[in-house]
């Protein structure tokens, strides 16, 4: 075959492969805006070879032609997996930034003014009322300022809420995504393994369309993947199985049910009728070293948090302890530190206002209104209506500015010798009713109704100018702390400040990273699509060489049948 009829297999061979390679040019010029096509390339082979002669020296051998070996998707691996980390990593910090940036602009623009106007604006209500505290003007000033100043932090504390609850929204889409995901690269695990049984054909529009569901899941969650022998392609999501040969693996969520919050949990390793869920995601120990800033469920749960928080969740707190909570959640260190401020100032002015001190007398018993028995003793706060100060009825236990919904400031407690006490009544971490928090502030409905109920005097009848002195100070004291990490006291004019500082800060640094995330995640894809992307000016010069390949075995058979025919003819 070497020679006469052999040659003319050598060319049919040259033509075979030429018409299809020029079916794989022309499937790629088609699929040219084509998302997620992966260019293909033919991949030319020997066909084999025949040996004559005898002799070692002399042996010679002749081929048979060219076949096709394969048709490829052009891919880079390597390009993969680092477009695939990059762009997870760039997922999660733009979680982060969006967050930051809702804070912001949540605390900058209130009803249009910045909210720190209205903390500004009852300072200067107080710098008027120690000018002159018996001044009715004035008081109406603080009662309208404080208001606002209430309102105001109200519309903040809500507006966090309510992005706090959009993010929770998007975590259950994001998981039903995921499952979806799932789904899908099972279902074309099979197909493509189907087709590919027979080593004949390769799967290539359904290894995008897997390909493409892979790149989605990367963005979603922290992946590791790797293909079988037999082209199932199987994942792992939070290390944890995800999709194998057998199945894809689901995610189900668990609502607080105080919050609502969803928590994602592995079904196959969870037992939802025990409460037993298995979360997916840690997010106790985000570091970048530990690829473990990965995925924007995970920055959407980090930067939600685990709840509408209030100063209650820093109370107590080491910095420590802190630093490895709490300050890691936009949302809910951004509630915490806003209601701290709130709950700093209200409190303050309060103590002004109506000053509390520590039971002094032997310990004893009394009743309450309901005849409720109260033990009395050295811990017990009430009211100092020896160092009060009064509003115009002159009535005792005096009134605080900002109140509660759930109690009174006081409850007057009759003690066994007939006299009388009023005990304050402590905030409950468990009844936020009764705390100073934005969920159960109000300005006090009795001074709303008549501003000279406002302590404004000493109990002799003069003015108490230094009453007034003493609040209006108040901002200038340097005793306040952000949050538990925060070693540098300051006031409170200064705390507003510090805390919107510390939020650019925060948004500064997750602005940074995500976009020289997406600048490499860019780059990184430019450098992809030059390898998988069909380029217009490749695939024609390629058709232009097939063509002329197709041609020059035309041609080489044209000759050899001649030739052939000259022999027959010439044996006549």
């Amino acid at each position: 075959m070497a020679n006469g009829f052999g040659s003319l297999y050598v060319g049919s061979s040259g033509l075979r492969s030429a018409q299809n390679a020029l079916n794989v040019v022309a499937n790629n010029l088609s699929n040219v805006d084509t998302k997620s096509y992966v260019r293909q390339r033919t991949v030319f082979e020997d066909q084999s070879y025949n040996s004559f002669g005898t002799a070692s020296v002399s042996a010679q051998s002749t081929g048979l032609g060219v076949g096709i070996g394969d048709v490829i998707h052009a891919r880079d691996q390597f390009l993969d997996r680092a477009y695939r980390t990059e762009s997870g990593r760039q997922a999660f910090y733009a979680a982060n930034y969006d967050a930051t940036s809702e804070v912001e602009t949540l605390l900058q623009e209130s009803t249009g003014e910045t909210f720190g106007e209205s903390i500004n604006d009852l300072y200067v209500a107080f710098s008027e009322f120690a000018k002159d505290p018996s001044n009715t003007t004035n008081m109406n000033l603080i009662s309208q300022k404080a208001s606002l100043f209430v309102s105001r932090s109200a519309g903040v504390y809500d507006g966090l809420k309510d992005y706090q609850a959009n993010i929770n929204t998007k975590v259950s889409d994001d998981v039903d995504r995921i499952n979806e995901l799932g789904d899908t690269i099972h279902t074309l695990n099979n197909e493509i393994q189907r087709i590919e049984a027979g080593g004949v054909e390769t799967a290539m529009t359904l290894r995008d369309q897997r390909d493409a569901a892979v790149d989605e899941l990367s963005s979603l969650a922290n992946i590791t993947y790797g293909e079988t022998s037999d082209g199932i392609l199987k994942v792992k999501l939070e290390g944890v199985d995800f999709v194998v040969e057998s199945r894809s693996y689901s995610m189900g969520v668990s609502a607080d049910p105080t919050t609502g919050f969803y928590t994602p949990y592995w079904n196959q390793l969870s037992n939802p009728s025990k409460k037993d869920y298995y979360s997916v995601f840690n997010l106790d120990n985000i570091d970048p070293t530990k690829n473990t800033d990965v995925g924007e469920i995970k920055g959407l749960l980090l930067s939600r948090g685990n709840a509408y928080s209030t100063y209650m969740d820093m109370t107590g707190l080491t910095s420590e302890q802190y630093d490895k909570t709490l300050s890691n959640s936009v949302m809910s260190n951004s509630e915490a530190e806003l209601d701290t401020l709130v709950h700093t100032l209200t409190t303050s002015i309060n103590d002004l206002l109506s000053p509390i001190k520590n039971y002094s007398g032997a310990a004893t018993t009394g009743v309450d209104k309901d005849g409720n028995t109260v033990a009395i003793d050295s811990t017990t706060r009430i009211f100092d209506e020896a160092n009060a100060s009064v509003g115009a009825d002159g009535v005792i236990p005096t009134q605080e500015l900002f109140s509660r919904t759930g109690c009174d400031r006081y409850t007057k407690i009759t003690l066994a010798d007939g006299s009388t006490v009023y005990k304050y009544n402590e905030e409950d971490p468990k009844d936020t009713s009764t705390c100073y928090t934005l969920n159960s502030l109000k300005v006090n409905q009795q001074i709303v109704e008549d501003v000279t109920k406002i302590p404004h005097m000493k109990q002799n009848g003069d003015v108490d100018y230094a009453l007034g002195n003493n609040i209006y100070q108040l901002w200038e004291t340097s005793d306040y702390t952000l949050n538990p990490s925060d070693k540098s006291p300051c006031s409170i004019a200064d705390f507003y400040n510090k805390m919107v500082g510390e939020m650019a800060t925060t948004g500064s640094v997750y602005k940074t990273t995500s976009e020289s995330l997406t600048s490499t995640k860019a780059s990184i894809e430019s450098n992809r699509q030059a390898v998988i992307g069909v380029s217009s000016d490749e695939e024609l010069t390629n058709m232009i060489k097939y063509q002329n390949a197709y041609n020059a075995s035309s041609r080489y058979m044209n000759v050899v049948s001649q030739m052939i025919d000259y022999l027959l003819s010439s044996l006549q």
